[in-house]
């Protein structure tokens, strides 16, 4: 097997494994989270808030219904006041002096008419008729009235054997009076008018029909303005409680949405460390059948370079053996640091002096090459807990692809910062920068765009950095060239 068919062997048995179990469910979960939450939220604010609108409702009308009973009560109490004063303030005396009554006279029917008015002076009285055993009127307030006959109806009837009976007259069209507010609603009653044998008493005989009318049309107009208070109060008090609620629902909805997508990601990851799991194996499993024939390989080469050299100096076949050997070697090295779990040394040590090892070690081939360092390292950048080998191998990586990313040299800038409890490190170079298709698989394991690359570099950098609880990003630069951005936690843990 050639060296360079060995990545390619094992994409293909990673691309053989399953694919992440990231199903439709999780999916739906990802995009609606709180659909049952919000569904039930809004559907108990609209069923309360018609309940509030049924319940005002059936206010109003126990409202106009006591002020119905009200109204009736209050003309009973009139009509046996009314019929006191009457009786003996105009039909005794009328009968002492005149022997009987007679109201077409001028003089009684002035008499009667002055008991009334001041029986019923500021009382809420609309108008009032008096009629006879021959349903006659022989009083009314509104004199014109006077003397006509068989305006009385079943009612009158009634008021004849006795019994009190009130009707309710609404005027005005189908809708006024649906909504509760006719042009005119008045309460028409009608009573019997008695002899009295017993003072505040009523108990002689019936001598003719009280019909009084009240005019409710102002009761009626507070009632309905008060039921239009009740609803404009009740729609707005509902309008805060549905702002409040949601609010509070795309503040929930927010918050299980990023927990379904932090579950997602953790499923995410699991498969992923599951996949490189068997990948890591099949990778041992692979170099340990490589790796014996290729130590042989290169100790056989490196025998047959010594006679080559006694034989034939000039023949480089040995060379090429021993080079090819040396990259297998280097590529299955790869393979083991990418896919092995990491095992931290934790010691104190400052970043600094990791970068400034990275550069020391670089020197010749930064000299050579002709590549431009420019440091920036902040004030008071604090010890962290952290391997320093393993970083050492990190920022390595990242330096040597920005320097194959500018084979002809370059500028490069190291930056490194503490800030917001961790430590920025900041790499950025003068290349032509990563094409934004590429940026997008940077981190996808044997990736590359290299003849002779693995594509585990930045992966393994990824894994490093990752394993010390920071993160790392690779963005492309405004005026031209990479930047890569690490963040390491000063506290591990945080």
């Amino acid at each position: 097997m050639k060296a360079a068919q060995v990545p390619k062997a094992l994409e293909d048995a990673k691309n053989r494994l399953p694919a992440p179990a990231i199903n439709s469910k999780d999916a739906e979960e990802k995009v609606k989270p709180f659909r049952l939450v919000k569904y039930f939220s809004f559907t108990s604010i609209v069923v309360i808030f018609l309940g509030i609108m049924a319940l005002s409702l059936l206010n109003t009308n126990y409202a106009r219904t006591l002020q119905h009973k009200k109204s009736e009560e209050y003309a009973k109490v009139l009509v046996e006041n009314l019929n006191h004063q009457i009786f003996i303030q105009f039909v005794l005396p009328v009968l002492l002096r005149y022997g009987k009554i007679q109201l077409r006279e001028e003089d009684q029917y002035r008499r009667m008419d002055q008991v009334v008015r001041n029986t019923l002076y500021s009382l809420k009285v609309d108008s009032l008729k008096v009629y006879d055993l021959n349903n006659v009127i022989i009083y009314s307030l509104d004199k014109e009235m006077t003397g006509k006959k068989g305006l009385g109806g079943e009612e009158y009837k009634a008021a004849l054997s006795g019994k009190y009976t009130s009707i309710l007259d609404r005027e005005g069209h189908f809708l006024e009076i649906f909504f509760g507010l006719p042009k005119q609603v008045k309460l028409i009653t009608f009573a019997p008018f008695r002899a009295e044998f017993q003072v505040s008493r009523i108990t002689g005989p019936v001598l003719g029909v009280f019909e009084i009318v009240q005019d409710l049309s102002d009761d009626y107009k507070t009632i309905f303005w008060f039921q239009i208070r009740v609803i404009i109060t009740s729609t707005l008090v509902m309008s805060v409680l549905f702002v409040v609620l949601l609010f509070l629902v795309k503040r929930g909805e927010a918050f299980f949405e990023k927990r379904a997508e932090e579950r997602l990601r953790l499923k995410e990851q699991l498969s992923r460390a599951e996949r490189l799991s068997s990948l890591g194996e099949m990778a041992a499993k692979i170099s340990h059948e490589i790796r014996n024939p290729l130590g042989i390989i290169k100790s056989s080469a490196a025998l047959l370079k010594k006679k080559m050299q006694q034989l034939d100096p000039s023949n480089t076949v040995p060379d090429v053996i021993v080079e090819e050997t040396n990259r297998l070697n280097n590529i299955i090295t790869d393979f083991f640091n990418y896919a092995k779990p990491r095992t931290l040394n934790l010691t104190p040590c400052h970043v600094q002096e990791v970068l400034q090892k990275n550069l020391t070690f670089l020197a010749p081939q930064i000299e050579e090459q002709g590549y431009r360092i420019e440091t920036r390292y902040g004030e008071n950048i604090p010890e962290i807990m952290a391997d320093s080998s393993l970083l050492y191998q990190a920022f390595l990586n990242i330096l040597m692809n920005s320097m194959q990313a500018m084979p002809e040299g370059g500028d490069i800038q190291i930056e490194a910062i503490a800030a917001n409890g961790a430590i920025h490190i900041t790499f950025e170079d003068s290349g032509e920068g990563i094409a934004e298709e590429i940026l997008e698989k940077i981190w996808e394991p044997f990736y590359t765009t290299k003849e002779k690359g693995t594509g585990l570099g930045l992966g393994i950098v990824k894994n490093i950095i990752e394993s010390h609880g920071g993160n790392i990003q690779v963005e492309n630069r405004k005026t031209g060239g990479a930047r890569v951005i690490i963040a390491l936690p000063i506290q591990q843990g945080t």
